[in-house]
């Protein structure tokens, strides 16, 4: 299943005491939608989900798919450094009603290759869910390199890799080595026409929760081959994507949706609010 151009990292609403404002995730859903995403992740790096508990992403799923009504699909990123609670956290996600899995190299332990694909196999067979790998070594430590992406997507359905390493030549020894189906996802909005000239099939993205139908116009002109556009549109939407990690995501970006009018809350410690002069920024760059 085709996922889309453009899918958003979405953000986890929380209100004024940090508790997930469960409330306000249909009215955020609506808003992603009509800026330009074909789907969402919920529950990943963007969501927090290293300061949310087990039951706080179940219930973050369970609403998300409601909120979704199955107008878009919902990816679960139940991806953890603990192979066997990231299998039951799956089970729990796909009974939930989600649509797909999104799972996370293994951080702090730094697995070997070999162990990272026992990882993904062994909790890929927990599961009749399609899974999108998550390769983003900035965050994890470890790479999970081309050869084990290769090998893995050879499982039915391991269908889907988001790759964040910023290695181009990476991508492009994934895509030319995985089935036609297989889709490679950018994990880098700033890389994602580059990303697209070696093959890729969209983005999933940060800044598209207040960019999303720009970055939606700029795939399809180059999809289209209208290389030209497609640059233009990249070169202006540039210093939004780069201004969306002025500070530790998602700050920035939650900041941004406040000034749109979709306020969202904070972000939980060890995350801080943006400082005067990168709130500042970020007003500027919208």
């Amino acid at each position: 299943m085709a996922l889309g151009n453009v899918l958003t990292a979405m953000v986890t609403p929380f209100d004024s005491k940090g508790n997930i404002d469960f409330n306000k995730i249909p009215k955020l859903m609506n808003f992603l939608m009509e800026n330009g995403t074909d789907g969402v992740i919920v529950g990943g790096t963007t969501g927090e989900s290293a300061t949310l508990s087990i039951e706080e992403k179940a219930a973050l799923y369970e609403h998300a798919v409601k909120a979704s009504a199955g107008r878009i699909p919902v990816y679960a990123g139940t991806g953890m450094n603990d192979t066997y609670a990231t299998a039951e956290l799956t089970v729990r996600a796909e009974k939930l009603g989600v649509d797909g899995i999104m799972l996370v190299s293994p951080y702090y332990n730094k697995p070997s290759q070999r162990g990272m694909y026992e990882h993904f196999k062994t909790i890929a067979a927990k599961t009749s869910l399609p899974v999108m790998l998550y390769n983003v070594p900035g965050r994890c430590v470890v790479n999970l390199l081309p050869e084990t992406v290769i090998a893995l997507s050879k499982i039915p359905n391991i269908t889907s890799v988001k790759e964040a390493s910023g290695n181009l030549d990476q991508m492009t020894t994934i895509i030319s080595n995985t089935p036609d189906d297989f889709e490679v996802y950018c994990g880098d909005d700033s890389l994602t026409l580059p990303a697209l000239a070696v093959g890729a099939d969209g983005v999933v993205s940060v800044s598209g929760h207040i960019i999303g139908n720009e970055m939606q116009e700029m795939v399809k002109a180059f999809k289209k081959g209208d290389i030209k556009t497609a640059a233009t549109i990249h070169q202006r939407l540039l210093p939004t994507m780069k201004g969306m990690f002025v500070a530790p995501s998602p700050a920035p970006v939650k900041t941004a949706l406040q000034l749109k009018g979709m306020d969202v809350g904070g972000v939980r410690l060890p995350l801080l609010p943006l400082t005067a002069e990168e709130r500042q920024v970020v007003k500027d760059l919208l």
